[in-house]
């Protein structure tokens, strides 16, 4: 059996907390590998997230998914959402082949993440300027990236739960 392809790891696997997630980013930058991370809610994933994602992946070698609990969803969203919870979101984040890492994050924001992960490279949605993308002057004061993934028009979870909603 040829073992020469990629190596498959299950979704739960990627699914990390500080300690696992600062290993594994030790180990891939021991072998030259860049960092790339981006965050979000990623309620009822779509076209533009999907779209976003790949587009973070092919800014480096691993991407790194920081992902809002569904406590600062709530907080940052309303009360009706998050739609799927956030063991249910950083798994099916996890599935996606372009992503090698998920961290559920409790705060509004992921700057305590990009105070210790240091990523070579910073990803936002394309409904983001650089100027409005949170973590921007950390990782730009130690000589990383930050890029914004082209936008996606007409595309969001908050235009998916309208449609659902009137049932068009």
């Amino acid at each position: 059996m040829d073992q020469s392809g990629p190596v498959f790891i299950p979704a739960a696997d990627k699914i990390c907390d500080k300690s696992r997630l600062m290993q594994r980013a030790a180990q891939w930058r021991a072998h030259g590998e860049t960092l790339v991370f981006t965050n979000g809610c990623f309620d009822l994933l779509h076209v533009g997230h999907v779209m976003s994602l790949e587009y973070a992946r092919r800014a480096g070698d691993r991407l790194v998914v920081g992902l809002n609990s569904d406590q600062s969803v709530r907080r940052l969203k309303g009360p009706a959402r998050p739609v799927v919870t956030e063991n249910e979101r950083a798994f099916i984040l996890a599935a996606l082949g372009c992503v090698d890492a998920v961290i559920v994050f409790a705060e509004d924001t992921p700057l305590s993440i990009l105070e210790w992960l240091k990523p070579d490279v910073l990803v936002k949605g394309g409904d983001y300027r650089e100027e409005q993308v949170v973590g921007r002057e950390i990782v730009q004061a130690y000589g990383g990236r930050v890029l914004i993934a082209p936008f996606v028009p007409d595309r969001s979870t908050t235009k998916l739960i309208t449609r659902l909603h009137l049932g068009s």
